[in-house]
């Protein structure tokens, strides 16, 4: 393939990827802008909820938090229990009408889990922080919606290989972040376009790629269940449903923490949640350094006799997911990477805004073209015609002389 013809080809590809994705695009990238810093946020905005008490003021347990949650909502199921590291002293209980109730379907309950008292019951589906992180998600669309911003996440990747193998060819005729500012305005915008996609070329893929893999996650969590849950639970699949109180709460999680030390339990899934099995608590253990503490480990615990029947290493792709999604927003070096994350969001932000102007521009100038030619071809038909009319009528005038 030559060379002329390989760019046209790139071309194609840029432009069309380009096109298809860049509104979508646009939209991520605004909506993706505060929920870098929804922690930040969130801290402005809300408030400490636990009082101060002496630092050696014993924990009340589990049940008795789970009892108060439960007592304050006797029409719903604890689904979830779980801990908020922005909230200190706080255990937050996730309720539903049922256990197999859409996600959802849910109801915080945030206790001190000093005193056992109820501290706040928020509403985390409203607000503006809600609306935009479920653009960013789903559009409101639910898995459709994942796997349609997926597909343009695809699109993006490729846009950003095309309009690399496009910019070497134009690097060889000009110096590097040339921008021609005594030309046209198309072409200074044009210019500016390729620099700064270029300049953002690395997060670009970086957020495109992490942002592809966490459209997955309804996936991923599917596979999970059917491959490692399945085979952890499979000696249940014959036993008799549960009946009567379940056991101990609090001795699952020792019983978590006594099978890896190394290890903190943070979540605990109640029996008949998609994170466990009919007969199980999960509690779900995470490491105590910045890496680690994205890698997560299912203990799974018999909710009636209180043993231990299993514990794995979350296979690759699940880990593959929780690593990609805190990446995507910057969410591993503080707020210093948060504020780097965010220029770059930004810049991204022009680099599509310019590739949609000089699109309009670009079929603008093509339009104003094709008609001045059309304009050219009927004043020369106009020309032709009024010159044969007057050879015509200067042969009629001759005959009859």
């Amino acid at each position: 393939m030559s060379t002329t013809k390989s760019v046209k080809t790139w071309f194609q590809i840029h432009k069309w990827t380009s096109l298809i994705c860049t509104a979508f695009l646009l939209m991520l990238c605004l909506t993706g802008l505060p929920l870098i810093f929804h922690e930040e946020i969130e801290e402005l905005e809300g408030k400490q909820l636990a009082p101060d008490l002496p630092a050696n003021t014993p924990r009340a347990s589990l049940d008795k938090l789970v009892e108060t949650g439960l007592k304050a909502n006797p029409a719903k199921v604890i689904r979830y229990l779980y801990w908020d590291e922005h909230q200190p002293n706080t255990v937050a209980l996730s309720l539903s009408d049922s256990i197999d109730a859409p996600p959802d379907n849910f109801k915080t309950v945030i206790l001190d889990e000093r005193t056992a008292k109820i501290l706040e019951e928020p509403n985390y589906q409203e607000g503006f922080m809600y609306v935009m992180l479920q653009l960013h998600v789903d559009m409101f669309m639910g898995i459709g919606g994942k796997l349609f911003l997926g597909l343009m996440g695809i699109l993006f990747v490729i846009a950003i290989v095309s309009g690399l193998m496009l910019y070497g060819p134009i690097m060889k005729r000009f110096d590097f972040g040339m921008i021609r500012t005594e030309k046209s305005t198309r072409l200074k915008w044009l210019d500016l376009h390729n620099l700064l996609g270029v300049v953002t070329i690395a997060w670009a893929t970086v957020v495109g790629f992490t942002g592809v893999i966490n459209t997955l996650s309804e996936v991923v969590l599917g596979l999970w269940q059917m491959g490692q849950l399945s085979e952890m639970t499979a000696p249940y699949k014959k036993a008799a449903p549960l009946t009567g109180q379940l056991s101990s709460l609090d001795q699952a999680f020792r019983i978590a923490r006594k099978a890896d030390s190394g290890m903190e339990p943070y979540l605990a899934a109640y029996p008949g949640t998609p994170f466990s099995s009919k007969h199980h608590y999960a509690i779900f253990v995470k490491g105590k350094t910045p890496l680690t503490e994205r890698l997560v480990r299912p203990a799974l615990v018999d909710a009636k006799t209180g043993k231990l029947t299993d514990m794995r290493e979350m296979p690759w792709y699940v880990n593959a997911l929780f690593l990609s999604q805190p990446l995507h927003f910057g969410d591993y070096g503080g707020l210093p990477l948060k504020i780097i994350w965010a220029i770059f969001d930004i810049i991204t932000i022009v680099v599509l805004a310019s590739g949609l102007y000089l699109w309009f521009a670009r079929n603008k100038a093509t339009k104003a073209q094709l008609a001045r030619m059309e304009q050219a071809s009927r004043t020369k038909s106009s020309r032709n015609v009024e010159e044969s009319e007057i050879l015509t009528l200067s042969e009629q005038k001759g005959e009859g002389v």
